[in-house]
Parts: C-alpha cells; structure tokens; sequence
C-alpha cells in the first residue's frame, strides 16, 4: 500500500515520516525523566508535537523502567472557567489513557473513589493514589495544556505543582507539560479578573523545550520516501524552493509533498518528474484554499497583539524598540510560528508560505471589491502591460487612497498594501507574485513571474516593483531606491522590467505634484519611477 504526505492528526504507520524520537534531543529527555523533572516542550500548532509525545511515551513503556502515559487535556476547553467540570473531565481521561496502558481497570477504579472529592484536590488525589498503586514510576505528558484557561487552568496546573514532594512514590516521577507557548508566558486570567502567570503556578518546572522545524535533510529524506516507494522523482531544484517556502514547518511540509504530488491530478501518474513550476502551482493552491491551518494563522491576524508586532514589518519600518511593543506579544506571536527571531538580526515572518499569506489576507476583501479585468493589462503575447498597469493604479490610487487604506486593520501599511491587492487581482490564476518585506528594510520587493504558455518551462514574463515610503528628501529617496531597484533585479536575474514607486504622504502636497512618472538609467538598467 503506498504512503501519503500527512497534513491530518499525528502520524500514522501508513505516512511518510521523519523518526519522532530524531526530533528532539531523546538523551536528555531521559536524563530529565531519571532526575524526576517536571518540564515543558512546546511548538507551534501542526509542527509534530502529539506524534514527538506519542512516540515518546511508546518508547518509555518499551524500555520498561516507567509506565509512561499520554492524555490530551484539551477537551476541558468547552467548560472554560468550570473549574468543576474541567478537573473531572481532566481525571476522566486519565483514568482512560491509564487504563489503556496497564490493561487492567484499577485507574477506573481509583476515578469512581475520588468522585466525591473537591475540584480543588480531585486531580491531585487522584494522581497520588494512582501512583501509589502502580508497580512503577509513573510519567504523565499532559498534551495541549495551554488549551485551558483562567481558574481551570490554575486549579490543573497547582494540583500538579502540590504532588511533586511526593514524587515517585505518590505521585508521577515526571510530568511534561505540551502546548503552543511556554508555560512561563501564560497570562491567566481568574473569574475574579485577578491576573496571575504560569511560571507562578507552576514553578517547579526545571526546563522548557522547544520542538523544532524539519531541516533541508529531512525535508529531502521525506520527498525521497516518496520516490524510493513509487518511482516518482523530484527535479533537484525543487529542494530550494520548497525550503523557501516552508523553512521546514512540518504540516506546510507535508502540505506541499500531499498537493503536488496527488492533489495535482496528473501529477498521480508516478511516471511524472515533478519540477520547480509544479512547486509553484502547489504553492499557490495550498494559498488559494485556505485549508484549516492557513485559516488559523489568518483568524489570528486579527488579534490586536499580532497587529502590534507584524504591522510594522508590514510597513518596513525601522525596527521599533522592544519598549513599544510588548515583549509579551513578540513571545505570542513566535510561540505561534508566524514570525522568527535570530541573533542580531531583524524579526521576519517565518517563511515564504506566510510571507504571501499575510499581505493577500489582509487585502483579500479589497481584492474581490476591485472590478478591473486582467485582460485589460494583456499584451497580445500574453504578458502585461505594466506601465498601462501602473497608469491605471495611479489614478485609482489618487481617487480612492484615503477611503481604501482606511479599510485596512494595518493601516500602516496601507498604500503596499492597496498595490498589493491591485496586482494581485490581475495575476489571479495566471502568475504569481514574490515579496520580500520586513523591518528596517525600508522598501518592499515585488516580483510578478507570468508564464506566457499554458506549458511547464514555457517562457516568463519577470517584473520587478520595489515600494518604498517617501521619507525625507525626494531625491535622496529616489536614488536610494534606484540603487535598491537594480540590486533586486541582479538578484532575480533575466527581467524585463523594473518599477520603482514612491508612495509621498505629505499631506500638503497636491495630487498633481505627487502623481508623476518617469525613466531612470541607471546601472546599465533602464528603471521606471513613480510617484503616487
């Protein structure tokens, strides 16, 4: 039976998968465990976490020192505050996954005897029992615990916290903790509207983990699965654009082997070489469909503290001082993988996938309410017009910038991103549009690729566009930007065109002085500019 790329659920013996237990550092997971810790991993959602766990626990229970058991708390969330019905439902599915583990029903039995006790020692009584009737040291990984809130949360998290002096004998050796965030960066919120942080509820965690993205490696070890088990090939150049795409992000990872190798219909015939431009192709359609986890990451966007931290790298601004943006709300929006952090470098969105995400999202209504037709900009070759493009932008810009940026929820960003979905509706479904931007970068980078034939490797139209703010002396700008311009085409390579466009928002100018157009040389490059 052939295997499948797996974007659905942990991983499964008919999926093609990277070893669990490779991902994380299993020696000193099991140092922690002898040591009796109590420790955190965390990742963002759809990065492999259950499956890690999974594997986790089957490998303790093999090795036989411990009886190693996995619960997934997150069915507590539907009760919220009901601090009540969350610690049952909490000890209810212990009681089963226990049961599940030793085969017998003594975790039944020890449930249906603390029935009676409080919620506010119901789950730590019941853990003491258990532990004290189990012939080894128990370990508990508690999954998707960040999924609890407020006084629910709290009551979990304290009842773990008042065992772990009796551990082994009374209560488990080692409890891990497994959720989007880091335990120290809850901010719980009680019924009473007091607010208290995880790290005071649970401070008795040693270490906090990190599970990490698949690397080049193992992005290729998971394509070649593929073709040792059906013959079909990948064109080597295919590795670097899916890394661009993903940077290892498992489930977009997965999501484009499964897409452009079965959802492409006729790329299911194993005798098709998949190359660059099938990649493309699955790209935009994993884009364009928006399954569950695309729709995740955009509900979020609208989150007033995810605002805070992506809108300036929207807007390409230098970077903002980490006392105006709550470092808080930086941790939340890396713990959900949307953006990265390096040393010594700028924040960036966490890879290419999101990077298109995020503008088309944020102007996906703009686009549908925009009625220009593509075929208006074609050239009978089939390329476009981009200077007719760029005409009929400026005018639209000049009628309706102040009305169309105000729609924008990062209004910072608004004129980027009013082109944006300007282009956007005349490429839909016929070319695709690149984009480099980010803090301190001061321009954005567009980069329209338009296939001329319906054929794979047929000719391309390339255009470049760099956007950039006006600010300060105009022709400090334009020099600055012609210069930015004509090394982003060296970099593409094979252009046909290069635009630069200067957005002025000095509010004392007129239109007539801020509308204009005009071609530079420079570099050896003709580079048309333009002011909106």
């Amino acid at each position: 039976m052939e295997r499948f790329f797996n974007t659905a659920g942990p991983q499964t013996s008919d999926s093609y998968t990277i070893d669990p237990l490779s991902r994380f550092d299993l020696e000193d997971v099991s140092l922690m465990i002898r040591q009796k810790r109590y420790f955190v991993l965390h990742a963002p959602r759809q990065t492999g976490k259950t499956t890690c766990m999974l594997a986790l626990r089957d490998y303790l229970n093999q090795e036989g020192d411990y009886i190693a058991v996995y619960a997934n708390v997150e069915g507590g969330q539907a009760s919220r505050n009901d601090a009540q019905s969350v610690v049952k439902s909490t000890v209810d599915t212990l009681a089963e996954q226990f049961r599940g583990v030793v085969k017998n029903d003594t975790p039944l039995q020890i449930r249906d005897e603390v029935q009676q006790v409080g919620k506010d020692s119901m789950l730590a009584t019941y853990l003491r029992r258990l532990s004290e009737k189990m012939a080894k040291p128990i370990v508990l990984i508690l999954d998707e615990i960040d999924a609890l809130v407020g006084d629910s949360l709290v009551a979990i998290l304290r009842q773990i916290r008042s065992g772990y002096a009796d551990r082994p004998a009374s209560f488990p050796q080692s409890i891990i903790l497994c959720g989007v965030r880091d335990v120290r960066d809850y901010r719980i919120v009680l019924s009473n509207q007091d607010i208290i942080t995880g790290g005071s509820a649970f401070n008795i965690k040693t270490e906090s983990l990190r599970l990490g993205n698949f690397s080049k490696e193992e992005i290729h070890e998971l394509y070649m699965q593929h073709t040792r088990e059906t013959g079909q090939e990948f064109d080597e150049a295919c590795f670097p654009m899916i890394w661009d795409a993903t940077e290892g992000q498992p489930w977009l990872v997965n999501a484009l082997g499964r897409e452009v190798t079965y959802k492409i219909r006729e790329n299911r015939d194993r005798n098709v070489r998949i190359i660059p431009e099938m990649i493309d192709k699955a790209i935009e359609n994993i884009i364009y469909r928006r399954d569950t986890h695309i729709d995740i990451l955009i509900d979020k966007l609208e989150e007033p503290r995810v605002r805070r931290v992506i809108e300036p790298m929207l807007a390409n601004e230098d970077e903002v001082s980490e006392a105006l943006i709550p470092t808080d709300d930086i941790q939340y929006v890396e713990d959900m993988g949307l953006i990265k952090r390096e040393r010594g470098k700028p924040r960036r969105i966490a890879n290419g996938i999101y990077r298109e995400i995020i503008p088309r999202e944020l102007t996906w209504s703009t686009q549908d309410a925009l009625t220009q037709q593509s075929q208006w900009y074609q050239n009978p070759d089939n390329s476009i017009n981009v200077e007719k493009l760029l005409l009929d932008f400026q005018q639209f810009f000049r009628q309706n910038a102040d009305a169309w940026i105000g729609r924008f929820d990062y209004a910072e960003a608004g004129p980027q991103l009013l082109l944006q979905a300007f282009l956007q509706r005349i490429v839909n479904g016929g070319g695709y549009i690149d984009r480099e931007y980010g803090l301190g970068r001061k321009r954005t980078d567009l980069l329209i690729r338009k296939p001329l034939t319906d054929h794979y490797g047929g000719p391309v139209q390339r255009v470049v566009l760099e956007l950039k703010i006006k600010r300060g002396d105009l022709d400090k700008v334009i020099q600055k930007g012609l210069e930015q311009t004509a090394d982003y085409m060296d970099r593409v390579g094979s252009v046909d065109e290069g635009h630069l466009i200067i957005f002025d928002r000095t509010q004392e100018k007129t239109w007539d002085e801020r509308i204009w157009h005009q071609p530079y040389e420079y570099a050896g490059r003709t580079i048309v500019v333009w002011g909106m």
